[in-house]
C-alpha cells in the first residue's frame, strides 16, 4: 500500500538531532530519510517548516515563512509546509510568504500554536489565512504538548480552533497530533467541523521496542476512544513526527488503531485531498 506520511520534520533543530541519535535511533539526515521511505512505502512526505538560532525554538528572531534547512536539497518526493512566525509578520514578511506558497513544493502552511503565545483565531494570523485561502492551501496547526517546556498549553488547545474553523470556513485546516493528550476534545473539534481535519502524529518518541509496549499497557486507550467518538476516518490522516519516531515502525503501529476498511483513507487518500499540490508533483 502507498503512503503518504503527512507530518514529518527536515529542519537543523537540535532537539531533532538529539531525539534521532539518543531515543528513536534514527538517521536524521536526507539520506536516512530517503531510506526510510524507501523502507515504509511512503510515496510522499509532508515537511513542517521551522527554523531556531541559536536560543532554540521557539524563536522570537526568525523571518517567516520558516522552511526546511537540514539539507541544501530537499529530497525527492516531500513537500514543504511554510512555518510561521508571528513575531514577524509585517508586509516585508508577508511578500516573502506569498512567493513561497508559489512554489510547486510548497503544500500547506504551519502555525506553531502553544510554541508561540496567539491563539489560532488571533488577528495577527488573518492575514495568512488571506493567503491560504487565495492560494488554496491547508493551515496546520501545531496542538497539544509542546516539545519544549518554554510553549504555553493554553495556546496549544485543540478546543481553542474550534473557533477559527467557524470564522474561516473558507480554509481547510489540519489539527497536528489530534490534539494529544486532549484528543477528545480534538476528535469533537474535528467532527463538528466540516473544514477541520486531524493528523495522528507524534503520539510517541522512541523506537518500535516502545511503540509496541504502548500498544498492550492500555496507554492508548483514550486514542481509541476519540477515534471511535469522531468516527470520520475520512478526516484522519497518517502521519510519524519523524525524527521522533521510525516512520515504518509508526506507521505498523497506527495501523493497529485503524479499522481495516478505512486503513487507504487514513495512510493515503485523506492527504491527497488535504494538499491538492501533492497530486500535481
Amino acid at each position: 500500500m502507498k503512503i503518504i506520511d503527512a507530518h514529518i520534520h527536515f529542519s537543523d533543530i537540535k532537539s531533532f538531532r538529539d531525539t534521532g541519535r539518543d531515543l528513536s535511533r534514527v538517521d536524521y539526515s536526507s539520506e536516512g530519510l530517503r531510506k526510510e521511505m524507501e523502507d515504509g512505502n511512503v510515496v510522499f512526505a509532508v515537511g513542517m517548516g521551522v527554523t531556531e538560532r541559536e536560543e532554540g525554538f521557539p524563536d522570537q528572531f526568525v523571518q517567516t515563512p520558516m522552511g526546511l534547512d537540514l539539507d541544501r536539497n530537499l529530497p525527492a518526493m516531500v513537500g514543504v509546509c511554510a512555518g510561521i512566525n508571528p513575531f514577524d509578520l509585517d508586509q516585508e514578511a508577508l511578500g516573502r510568504l506569498e512567493t513561497e506558497l508559489q512554489k510547486a513544493e510548497v503544500v500547506g502552511v504551519k502555525i506553531y500554536l502553544g510554541y508561540y503565545p496567539f491563539s489560532a483565531s488571533d488577528d495577527i494570523y488573518q492575514s495568512v489565512y488571506d493567503l491560504a485561502a487565495q492560494y488554496k492551501i491547508p493551515v496546520i496547526f501545531h496542538t497539544g504538548d509542546t516539545y519544549s517546556e518554554r510553549g504555553l498549553l493554553k495556546y496549544s488547545h485543540p478546543l481553542t480552533l474550534d473557533e477559527v474553523a467557524v470564522t474561516r470556513r473558507d480554509i481547510t485546516f489540519l489539527m497536528a497530533h489530534l490534539g494529544d493528550p486532549w484528543v477528545l476534545t480534538g476528535a469533537e473539534v474535528v467532527y463538528k467541523n466540516w473544514n477541520m481535519y486531524a493528523d495522528l502524529s507524534g503520539w510517541l518518541v522512541g523506537t518500535k521496542k516502545e511503540l509496541t509496549a504502548r500498544l498492550v499497557d492500555n496507554h492508548f486507550d483514550h486514542v481509541r476512544h476519540a477515534l471511535t467518538y469522531c468516527d470520520h476516518y475520512d478526516k484522519l490522516l497518517f502521519g510519524s513526527d519523524w525524527p521522533l519516531v521510525p516512520i515504518k515502525d509508526y506507521a505498523e503501529f497506527i495501523g493497529e488503531l485503524i479499522p481495516s476498511k478505512h486503513v487507504e483513507e487514513v495512510f493515503y487518500k485523506n492527504a491527497c485531498h488535504v494538499f491538492p499540490k501533492i497530486k500535481q508533483l
